[in-house]
């Protein structure tokens, strides 16, 4: 039983950060917070908890859902795995073509205010924050037994926890490694790694016997 919940607790981990990595605007957003120090206690909590929040309804709701109709999880399975695998592509792609530096606006909300309302803007905003957490994450943590269900759950906030955690706290040190295209180079690569590894995973969760 630990072994299942160990490896059900680190495909959640290593799917939520591969996600959770990908440059947009909620982490564009909280790793300008960080370099100018504005509010990132509250920028961080309140970007760790939407994730917590949303992928704990994709994950229950989804696996309730598909449950009634036995057949449909593996069509989500498939589903999920051509995404995985598109979305590795993509990353590839970006390694490939150092696509991914990203830079910083130094503009910053002063208020803790207008920064709340900024950080529920940019994460309930963005179509991307929904199909990765309540749709993918919901997905793959449907395929899960039940009773690793928590474990897988356990892994992806933890992921969310622990990226948002180093990007605002740490992001003054992390300045000059993101401003590195080649060092995106390296994180799109182990991105695209990850994510066909858990979409062969799937794949093979669907082979009979």
């Amino acid at each position: 039983m630990f072994a299942g919940s160990l490896r059900a607790y680190v495909t959640g981990l290593s799917l939520g950060i591969s996600l959770i990595m990908a440059i947009g605007a909620q982490n564009a957003f909280v790793l300008r917070q960080g370099l100018a120090r504005s509010h990132v206690r509250l920028v961080v909590t309140v970007c760790v908890l939407l994730d917590a929040m949303l992928m704990t309804v994709g994950v229950s709701g989804v696996a309730s859902a598909l449950g009634r109709i036995p057949w449909a999880l593996d069509g989500v399975g498939l589903g999920g795995a051509a995404f995985l695998g598109w979305y590795g592509l993509a990353a590839a792609r970006r390694a490939r073509s150092g696509t991914s530096a990203l830079a910083v606006a130094s503009a910053s909300p002063r208020g803790a205010r207008q920064a709340l309302a900024q950080t529920l803007l940019v994460s309930l905003l963005n179509p991307h924050v929904y199909l990765d957490t309540v749709l993918l994450v919901g997905s793959v943590g449907a395929q899960q037994p039940r009773a690793l269900r928590g474990a897988f759950l356990a892994g992806s906030c933890s992921a969310s926890l622990g990226w948002f955690v180093t990007l605002g706290f740490g992001a003054r040190l992390l300045a000059p490694l993101f401003a590195r295209p080649q060092a995106w180079r390296v994180l799109d690569t182990v991105v695209a790694l990850v994510m066909w590894s858990v979409a062969a995973a799937l794949l093979l969760r669907l082979v009979p016997g």
